[in-house]
């Protein structure tokens, strides 16, 4: 018992220096992204390990956990397929050209199918997101420990430092694709992406919770141009098979977050099979530069429940080399005794994110259509949302 008084008291002149009064602290408004993001979690007048060096590789760590989560999201994620809803091909017995498929094809995953010589189409892709976890650590609930003290003979920590974060995107993605011959098509994506950063860091002290510091940033930019090309290997038929090349230029700011900050480029392989009304879909990918290798994996099934309208479910998963899981690194306090220190830190082996989607295709008018679609998480890891919505547009021109 009297140990223990000790100790607490010992600890109570290493927790409580001045800078504790906790008066509010902004980020500088000429800050990037990532300097936010790093103020924001730096354990700076907060929780006082005494370790200041390990808080700050921790700190540094847990932003560039972010940072890769949020690359990842928005500078590696696919981009909605730039590949034409309308597919044509030549009918050998009537000379004249016809529709290739039934359906107007999945949204992520490509169709081996290529648009057809001459064809061509553009659109506008419009999608939303509000991260709500990091590797199933919930951002906005005030819960996010960043860095904690807890005695070993008591069951929650004392001195708690947490984040809550609100992070959002809205992008808008402008796509074209032409079909230079029957079996070679070429695309384009380029997406503008709008980010906004809120955040708080709070002080919890035996139970006392106080404000330490706040920040808000966004910014509003060019992401990276997404070159894509596309060949089919094999002739008209039922089934396909195509190889394909992706490109993507550094064209977004990596301080800012919109980009990898190099060049990635992405080797696919597609296949497509159709059966009346329906169609199915697989890809795989590999994928070097950016912000680490990539191997990704992908299947859509296409349902046309009338010539105008098709429904499109999609599933894929994707491993990115350096993307870890945020874990819960203790250790002994070195300046008090009987008190561990928690920290997050980056952990485990490459991890691998998945999710769903599902939406319509809708042919409004001509060769207008209208794209509907909710993209769910199937994993948490990473930074995820509940749901991300999109709508989207495109046009085909006709020979």
């Amino acid at each position: 018992m009297i140990k223990q008084i000790l100790v607490g008291a010992a600890a109570a002149v290493l927790l409580l220096p001045p800078v504790r009064a906790y008066a509010q602290t902004n980020a500088g408004s000429t800050q990037t992204m990532q300097e936010v993001l790093a103020f924001l979690v730096t354990n700076e007048g907060g929780v006082p390990t005494g370790d200041i060096e390990q808080d700050r590789v921790a700190a540094d760590a847990t932003r560039a956990t972010l940072t890769r989560a949020l690359l990842a999201t928005i500078a590696t994620l696919p981009v909605s397929t730039s590949s034409s809803g309308f597919t044509y091909r030549l009918n050998p017995t009537l000379g004249t050209v016809e529709r290739a498929s039934e359906t107007f094809g999945p949204f992520f995953v490509e169709r081996a199918l290529t648009s057809g010589a001459g064809q061509a189409s553009l659109g506008f892709t419009f999608q939303f997101a509000s991260f709500r976890s990091l590797d199933g650590r919930d951002l906005k609930d005030g819960h996010f420990v960043t860095v904690a003290r807890q005695f070993r003979d008591e069951p929650a920590p004392f001195d708690v430092q947490t984040l809550t974060l609100d992070l959002e995107t809205r992008t808008a993605t402008f796509f074209g694709n032409v079909g230079l011959t029957d079996r070679v098509d070429v695309g384009v994506a380029v997406p503008l992406v709008r980010l906004d950063i809120n955040g708080t860091r709070d002080i919890t002290y035996r139970g006392q919770a106080l404000l330490q510091a706040r920040a808000r940033a966004e910014t509003l930019g060019l992401a990276d141009i997404a070159v894509r090309s596309k060949v089919r290997l094999t002739g008209d038929g039922p089934g396909a098979v195509s190889a394909g090349v992706e490109v993507r230029l550094p064209t977004g700011k990596e301080e800012n977050l919109l980009g990898a900050g190099d060049m990635a480029l992405r080797l696919l392989g597609m296949a497509s099979a159709e059966a009346g009304r329906t169609s199915v879909h697989g890809n795989f990918t590999f994928g070097t530069g950016g912000i680490g290798r990539e191997v990704s994996y992908g299947g859509a099934v296409a349902v046309a429940a009338t010539p105008q309208f098709t429904i499109v479910g999609e599933v894929l998963a994707r491993r990115i080399a350096g993307v870890q899981r945020t874990i819960e690194v203790i250790a002994p306090q070195p300046d008090i005794e009987e008190v561990n220190t928690m920290r997050l830190l980056p952990g485990g082996v490459d991890q691998t994110t998945a999710f769903a989607v599902t939406g319509f295709k809708w042919n409004v008018a001509g060769t207008w259509l209208l794209h509907g679609h909710v993209l769910w998480p199937i994993t948490d890891t990473g930074l995820t949302a509940r749901f991300t919505p999109t709508i989207a547009v495109d046009y085909s021109f006709t020979r």
